[in-house]
């Protein structure tokens, strides 16, 4: 039996929700009943990092703040502590705003939802970086 997180075990460490975006690296089935199962992780991480991109994108979301009450509502989450807790990780003021566009910002991002959403992060810089650029 495979104990690692569920984000972890599904190769999809931000625990994206499966809504029918026929994203890369999907597997088959696509999801678990609820959250995507990617067949590699850097197709779970390339995911998290377009997901984050387009809230700036498409909605002008640049904030810590923003960024976690689209992605993680508190109708499902304890969003203050999450905001709380990628602040710390990534050393950010929640209100800062933020260049989604910087490999760095992006990186550490990423690297601060991953561990809150599994509870560790167990993926190299190197690893990050190579996905958002796939």
């Amino acid at each position: 039996m495979n104990t690692e997180p569920r984000g972890i075990r599904n190769n999809n460490p931000g625990n994206i929700k499966y809504n029918g975006i026929n994203w890369m690296g999907l597997s088959i089935p696509p999801s678990d009943g609820v959250f995507c199962i990617f067949t590699e992780p850097r197709y779970g991480i390339r995911a998290l990092g377009k997901l984050l991109r387009n809230y700036n994108r498409y909605y002008g979301i640049r904030t810590i703040n923003g960024i976690i009450k689209r992605f993680a509502p508190a109708t499902e989450n304890q969003t203050d502590a999450y905001i709380k807790s990628v602040a710390a990780s990534t050393g950010y003021d929640p209100h800062l705003q933020l260049n989604l566009e910087s490999t760095e910002v992006l990186v550490k991002l990423i690297k601060a939802i991953i561990k809150h959403e599994n509870g560790k992060q167990p993926y190299t810089t190197e690893e990050i970086e190579a996905a958002i650029q796939c």
